[in-house]
């Protein structure tokens, strides 16, 4: 069984709006063992949406349509399946009902517009929407299912859970299929296809492994389907840990600060951060996760030289002779606010954001990560680019990793 997702809205052709939307539809889709063989994205003009519709229909049994639903005259998305269809549109007396009821409750006038969105294509099913207006509009046959739902993500959801997954599980014709994410951090995309070097002797029609970068982390998404899609899972998410165990750090939707939190408390340790070129940006993401209190006792953002020896005890002949980026300040600033705030560990991060400021021995980008425990204190150091930004979410990353290698066993003294 094959779907496409066909989005409808000129905010979101032209990028006003993130199409949030035809994600977590194509998520929910292929998590139910659907695949999706088309997403498509179109402006509120009938001809584009007509041309969709054909080319959706003629690639796909099932399709979702978002948005264009509401009560407003660049809400076509009717009058598109209407003509699609040759399905004239009637007023659906138990639907105007509804929401004249949805207005008086809460003692607003229904405004006249509303009346049309009782309108439905004759052979379209209305089912009434919990938490809106505009209901959803369901087409079934032997062959397809076309549903226009609305383009509210919270309302798309609720009709998404509570009624088009179960139908379509109902449908049959689904191969049973089953996945699982792998989050790796610290190595890049071709450096952990070197690692996994022969996994083409692993894959076949029933099992395939996507590589999903971004800035920070990078995804294995493994799919297996067919009658012993889970057992084909297990092996072959074995072979990959076989072979990159020490670069995964958790599953799904597990983030690294998540992670780190986590082998914090089987430990019983708790964790302080001295920042200068990341600006709090490690503090806060340590304390995104609830119960960071519980491991996280807090930060100083160090920025100034003067705050590094004032507070933290960095040593001015240090910051003369070796200069605040350098191994030796990282390992003093972690020492320092470890000792300060009196905590197990403390982490440390210093460096040069850019786009300026770099040197020949010492170019934008390069970063000194400190790590300060009782009895050891180490440093690493890094060089990243000259995009500012990118800099400071890579040091995060760089730094958050070195906490969890250190945790798991991977640097010792």
């Amino acid at each position: 069984m094959k779907a496409c997702v066909l989005t409808i809205g000129d905010e979101i052709l032209i990028g006003q709006i993130v199409n949030t939307n035809a994600a977590w539809i194509g998520s929910a889709l292929t998590e139910l063992g659907v695949e999706v063989a088309l997403n498509l994205t179109v402006g509120d003009e009938l001809p584009s949406m007509l041309n969709a519709l054909g080319l959706a229909l003629n690639n796909a049994d099932i399709v979702i349509v978002t948005g264009g639903l509401g009560p407003t005259h660049d809400d076509i998305t009717k009058t598109a399946l209407s003509q699609y269809f040759g399905a004239d549109l009637h007023l659906d007396s138990s639907v105007l009902d509804q929401v004249e009821a949805r207005y008086k409750r809460r003692s607003i006038e229904m405004p006249p517009s509303n009346r049309g969105q009782a309108m439905v294509p004759v052979g379209f099913e209305a089912v009434m929407n919990s938490a809106g207006t505009a209901p959803a509009l369901i087409l079934e046959t032997e062959n397809s299912l076309v549903v226009a739902l609305p383009g509210v993500p919270y309302e798309m959801k609720i009709f998404m859970r509570e009624v088009i997954l179960p139908r379509i599980q109902k449908r049959g014709k689904i191969v049973k299929r089953v996945q699982k994410t792998l989050l790796t951090v610290g190595i890049g995309e071709s450096s952990l296809q070197h690692k996994l070097e022969g996994l083409e002797d692993e894959l076949d029609e029933f099992a395939s492994l996507a590589f999903l970068p971004n800035l920070q982390t990078l995804r294995l998404r493994i799919t297996t389907s067919g009658n012993d899609a889970a057992e084909r899972l297990i092996k072959l998410e074995s072979w990959i840990r076989e072979r990159a165990e020490e670069y995964i750090y958790g599953e799904g939707e597990e983030t690294l600060e998540e992670a780190i939190g986590k082998l914090l408390m089987s430990r019983g340790l708790t964790i302080s951060v001295a920042e200068s070129c990341t600006g709090g940006l490690i503090s806060s993401t340590l304390t995104n996760t609830p119960g960071s209190s519980a491991y996280f006792v807090g930060g100083v953002v160090a920025y100034s030289n003067v705050v590094k020896t004032s507070v933290l005890g960095v040593s001015e002949t240090t910051l003369l002779e070796e200069g605040a980026v350098s191994k030796k300040t990282a390992c003093e600033m972690a020492d320092g606010v470890r000792r300060l705030l009196g905590a197990d560990v403390g982490l440390s991060a210093t460096g040069i954001m850019g786009p300026d400021d770099g040197t020949e021995t010492k170019p934008v980008g390069t970063v000194w990560i400190g790590l300060s425990m009782e009895n050891s204190t180490l440093a690493i150091r890094q060089q990243f680019g000259k995009d500012r930004l990118r800099n400071k979410e890579r040091t995060l990353s760089a730094a958050l990793n070195l906490v969890r290698k250190y945790l798991i066993g991977l640097y010792e003294g």
